[in-house]
């Protein structure tokens, strides 16, 4: 779970700052190197793009993994934490030319000409349903059909076995997360419905841990 979005008004913003420099850490010894690889999947058979809008990326692996791999690519990271986006442009240094960042929330954002790529990794359980609908509405009417989004997150899975044990997992991250950062979200949302009401469709998923972690693919059309 990583940061950025603004709280409705009566709720304060959560303050990631605080969980910045040990988010590596903790997110290894949640689930080892799952996470990292749930975001990786899809890295070699993501086509070229030339414009990415990267939600929350945390201290920047993906996107310096991202860059690495696509050298005429260029990016937009948003965070509304200072100290991520610290060490997200310490991490992408070797492609620091290509990276800007802005400290803001991404329900405010204008993505920057050209975006062709939205990339949001385990960001979007961070949003309230009604936050995750304005979120893609907004982007799907700021880029050009052909836009590709690209997310990671978490899930219950259906199988009845399994979906106890998720769900006790799931609801300790977010009472961590709420006692370290302030976040008041406490279940995940749907982005499926959401992306699906903005006009994305889904073109590839893949699932890891049974279905506790997933990532996918999304096409504007």
């Amino acid at each position: 779970m990583n940061p950025d979005p603004s709280r409705p008004s009566e709720f304060a913003a959560p303050n990631f700052d605080r969980v910045a420099r040990i988010y590596r850490f903790a997110e290894y010894l949640s689930l080892g190197p799952l996470l990292q690889r749930t975001r990786t999947h899809f890295l070699r058979e993501l086509p070229h793009r030339h414009q990415a809008l990267i939600l929350g990326d945390g201290d920047g692996r993906f996107l310096a993994r991202l860059l690495a791999r696509r050298s005429h690519l260029s990016a937009l990271a948003v965070d509304t934490s200072a100290t991520m986006l610290h060490l997200l442009r310490h991490r992408c240094q070797p492609y620091i030319e290509r990276v800007r960042t802005l400290q803001a929330s991404a329900l405010t954002i204008t993505p920057p000409p050209g975006t062709d790529l939205i990339v949001t990794h385990f960001f979007l359980d961070c949003l309230t349903q009604p936050e995750l609908t304005t979120l893609t509405q907004n982007i799907a009417a700021l880029t050009a059909p052909g836009t590709l989004w690209l997310l990671s997150d978490f899930a219950i899975p259906p199988n009845p076995i399994l979906r106890p044990f998720a769900a006790l997992h799931i609801r300790s991250l977010y009472f961590a997360f709420r006692i370290l950062t302030g976040l008041r979200v406490t279940h995940l949302p749907d982005p499926q419905s959401a992306l699906t009401s903005a006009g994305f469709t889904r073109t590839a998923r893949h699932e890891f841990l049974f279905g506790l972690l997933y990532t996918e693919i999304w096409q504007l059309h």
